[in-house]
């Protein structure tokens, strides 16, 4: 009889024994060698869909490029509901949030990811982890500098740090052309320097149900209405009450001095999409300040006829029921960014207005292939010709779906590309 003394005194050489053979090898070892981690430093804000956006999209990417790689999510901020969310999407994926949470992934992980965002966000944050560790690290998907200066002629100087932080980098990838354009001409000489679709479009988040509900609610039937966002020049993020952020009267003079230019053509847009198409029109926000705005500067300027054809969302949503209600329109227009980037990514046609206030983030319009579906609203020509592109977009849904598969189709390359390059890196450590 085998006692529990001899089954012990063999077990090792039966493990050896096993371990030789091929086609046991992986499951004899099977959890003796630790899964390799890294830190996403991410999630900058929760009151815009599209910030909310950033985070699940990089994950989605790690998740289907890096199985075996543990990712530990390092937030700026995920409160009103996105930790709820993130964790529903990946319960595997820890968000670190206490210093003994971070001071543990410094000592235990091998590498750390800036996700994407409208600058090197999280500048000091690198910084401290490049001092404390000495470890590798990656930027993903930035705008450069992210700033705006109201003088287009007047020069912008970078904050030191960053430049700093993006030549001892791996890896400098930037979200839009001119942002490497100016990186390069302003002290940036990393090797690798590339262009990388923003996060968000590889944003797969759902609420289906929620969606649905309220699609059903206001009579809108799939691929027979179209959404639409208005936006400021500035996002008043004085009017939230959670940001806890002062009035701001320069940008709030701004803000007034251009609403009406900046959204009377969304409005003229509508309308020709009303008259002659049976489309419906969806006024929705991508952040809270937009709700408002909305009502006042779209619906209650519409013509009586038109109103009638016209559903206002009086609340705003997460990043995932905009999202499964985006996939179920004909298509997105107005003067945001991110929601259009998660239309595109999911394959659904988007026109993004643009002006000055933004940054240069938009030209990644450009960069993806959608040079025509980008409007310069500080353009006359541009505005010209804003509504009777959306009317085309309305009127020949296919030809627009075909137009957002092939831009789609390049994002998904440039993402299977730079997802290498981040693979590459991290497993050389």
């Amino acid at each position: 009889m085998t006692t529990r003394r001899d089954f012990l005194k063999h077990t090792p050489s039966l493990i050896a024994l096993l371990s030789g053979l091929p086609s046991l090898a992986q499951s004899a070892t099977d959890g003796l060698v630790a899964k390799k981690s890294i830190i996403l430093r991410s999630s900058w804000q929760t009151v815009n869909i599209g910030d909310i956006g950033h985070t699940p999209g990089v994950l989605t990417l790690l998740e289907k490029y890096l199985p075996d790689v543990e990712v530990r999510l390092w937030p700026s901020s995920v409160d009103n509901g996105v930790d709820e969310l993130l964790r529903r999407r990946f319960p595997k994926v820890p968000i670190i949030k206490t210093p003994e949470e971070i001071a543990l992934a410094f000592k235990e992980c091998a590498f750390l990811l800036h996700g994407s965002g409208p600058s090197l966000v999280a500048t000091g944050s690198v910084v401290q982890w490049d001092k404390e560790t000495g470890k590798p690290f990656g930027v993903y998907g930035i705008t450069f500098p992210g700033v705006y200066s109201p003088d287009p002629k007047a020069m912008v100087t970078p904050n030191p740090q960053a430049v700093e932080m993006l030549n001892k980098a791996k890896f400098a990838l930037f979200r839009d052309s001119p942002s490497m354009d100016f990186a390069k001409k302003n002290g940036v000489h990393n090797p690798i320097m590339e262009f990388c679709p923003d996060g968000a479009f590889a944003v797969d988040l759902r609420n289906d149900q929620a969606a649905t509900t309220f699609m059903k609610e206001h009579g809108l039937e799939e691929g027979k209405f179209m959404c639409v966002i208005p936006r400021n020049r500035f996002t008043p993020y004085w009017e939230i009450p959670a940001k806890k952020t002062a009035f701001d009267e320069k940008r709030d003079t701004r803000n007034k001095e251009m609403r009406e230019h900046d959204n009377a053509p969304l409005r003229e847009a509508i309308i020709a999409v009303v008259r002659q198409t049976n489309m419906k029109i969806l006024i929705c926000p991508e952040d809270e300040t937009q709700v408002k705005l909305g009502k006042e500067i779209l619906l209650d300027k519409l013509p009586d006829d038109v109103k009638s054809k016209v559903i206002w969302r009086d609340k705003y949503w997460l990043t995932d029921e905009a999202v499964s209600t985006y996939i179920r329109s004909a298509g997105m227009f107005g003067l945001e960014m991110h929601s259009p980037i998660m239309c595109i990514g999911n394959g659904i046609p988007a026109i993004v207005g643009r002006f000055a206030e933004q940054t240069s983030k938009g030209f990644m319009w450009r960069d993806i292939g959608l040079g025509d579906w980008l409007f310069d609203m500080d353009n006359e020509q541009d505005i010209a010709r804003y509504a009777p592109a959306v009317l085309a977009m309305a009127k020949d849904p296919k030809a627009a779906k075909a137009k957002a598969a092939k831009a789609r189709k390049f994002v998904e390359q440039r993402q299977r590309e730079t997802m290498d390059l981040v693979k590459k890196n991290v497993t050389a450590v």
